[in-house]
């Protein structure tokens, strides 16, 4: 018997694709570093079913039906390089290489190129959904050699989750690195949505005196309307878990977030690609200075702890309000997150479908939404969208809510409790409204201490000047460039 796919690295989550491909009438071959693994995951969960161990590279491939398709679940960065060069001697031209762990896409655009090179082809996938979704069907985002699509595309579509309608939330991305850029965007996404969840959390407990098992009422109420989501429901089970003495566990987490680089790189791209995903950034910073806890203590023993007092008006509008905050500040999170894919689109050539990119979320994934159809629909009536808020629904979902956003924020911050998401979401927001802002003047100072010139208001775009300020400096100008 040879096996459908091949796959290398037996984690968690390669472990539970393995499963989930065989429960859905595909034949297995697993490879592991550690052979031992091998020998236990067959005599354990995957005993009794289709699934063939191999214990080197050359026997992996060797049960592997043409063209073989060889997938590797490994940790991103050179532990994928040390796995294509163990398996590449094996494998001949047309045969497929799979990277399905959180690769960088500049690393997936690299070996694309050398994979391709060598006759063989390449596909880097972004796979969320954790380890329920990879064993219950996550939301999958392959990218790079088109021609290996209609090979794995049975395979992908079919472990996939899917939607209300029987749509897999997997489709091609395109190109080079598009499908681990996707998931980076998604997993950006996810660390602006946790940290609005967090600060949300954090005003509840704090300002409002909350218990957990209150704050998990709540979550379950916003999880019926707007906000229904896979992170507010799984944040109201957590609130609700009780430690072995009954005592709500979430009060004995130490409050260090940690990260594995993901957020980070959404929120570097960004600035090499100069669009402001403020939100985002923002949420990666924060589990920054969560993990400085040792610091955090030294500053407040020295500078004190913020006098934060007990919110004593009206608790029902208040809960409104801050559901409409979380919602506001989630549609900024998107939209810099889809501004970020259509810089990427526009910068490597891909035909981003946005829509389906949207449909791809909808399920399995961590961010996985009701909201997710509104953004799909919002691309569907009009695929040239330049920003999400401009679509009508979005748009007037802004202007209903900002009210209630704005006093969230003032609240919050006027207490003493750091809202940097909340806030900076809204920063965005008046930011991008806002006709005239004062970067007239950075731009002055720009040019009157480096010559770097100017545009006028009374003058055509693209036209630019410079000013003798001192009257000391003369007429030459600094070249004019945009990094």
């Amino acid at each position: 018997m040879q096996a459908d796919i091949g796959l290398i690295g037996l984690a968690v989550m390669g472990e539970n694709l393995v499963l989930n491909m065989e429960s859905k009438g595909f034949t297995v071959a697993v490879y592991n570093r550690t052979a031992e693994k091998v020998d236990a995951f067959l005599q354990g969960r995957g005993a009794g079913k289709r699934i063939l161990g191999a214990h080197s590279p050359q026997e992996l491939a060797s049960m592997l039906k043409r063209p073989r398709k060889v997938m590797l679940m490994v940790r991103a960065g050179t532990a994928v390089d040390e796995t294509i060069a163990q398996i590449l001697p094996y494998l001949e031209p047309g045969d497929i290489i799979i990277d399905g762990g959180n690769s960088h896409y500049q690393d997936t655009m690299r070996r694309v190129a050398e994979i391709e090179a060598k006759g063989l082809l390449y596909i880097g996938t972004g796979v969320s959904g954790g380890e329920e979704g990879a064993l219950h069907g996550p939301s999958i985002m392959p990218g790079g050699s088109s021609a290996a699509w209609l090979h794995v595309k049975p395979i992908f579509q079919a472990i996939a989750a899917k939607v209300e309608d029987g749509s897999p939330c997997c489709d091609w991305i395109g190109p080079g690195g598009s499908g681990h850029f996707v998931k980076m965007v998604h997993n950006g996404i996810e660390y602006g949505d946790m940290q609005l969840i967090a600060e949300a959390y954090h005003i509840m407990r704090d300002r409002l005196g909350m218990t957990p098992e209150a704050m998990a009422d709540v979550f379950d109420a916003w999880n019926q309307g707007d906000l229904d989501s896979y992170l507010i429901s799984i944040t109201r089970d957590i609130l609700r878990f009780k430690d072995e003495d009954g005592q709500p566990l979430i009060n004995r987490i130490l409050d260090a977030a940690g990260q594995k680089g993901t957020g980070k790189w959404t929120g570097i791209t960004a600035l090499d690609m100069s669009v402001p995903v403020t939100l985002i950034v923002e949420a990666v910073f924060a589990r920054c200075l969560s993990a400085g806890r040792d610091e955090r203590l030294k500053a407040t023993a020295m500078l004190g702890t913020p006098p934060i007092s007990r919110f004593e008006g009206d608790i029902g509008r208040y809960f409104a309000d801050l559901g409409k905050a979380l919602y506001a500040a989630k549609i900024v999170s998107y939209a810099q997150g889809f501004m970020l894919l259509r810089e990427a689109a526009s910068v490597y050539g891909w035909n981003l479908d946005f829509g389906s990119i949207a449909l791809m979320w909808r399920g399995g994934c961590i961010i996985r939404s009701r909201f997710l159809g509104r953004i799909k629909d919002a691309y569907a009536a009009e695929p040239s969208l330049e920003n999400l808020l401009f679509a009508p629904f979005f748009a007037s979902q802004m202007k209903e809510h900002e009210a209630s956003w704005r006093a969230v924020v003032t609240d919050a911050l006027s207490a003493g409790i750091p809202v940097p998401a909340l806030s900076s979401a809204l920063a965005w927001y008046d930011g991008l409204r806002t006709e005239r802002l004062p970067a007239n003047l950075i731009q002055a100072q720009r040019d009157y201490f480096g010559a770097h010139t100017y545009e006028r208001t009374d003058r055509p775009r693209g036209t630019f000047f410079h000013t003798n300020w001192t009257g000391h400096g003369g007429t030459t100008a600094a070249g004019t460039y945009i990094v």
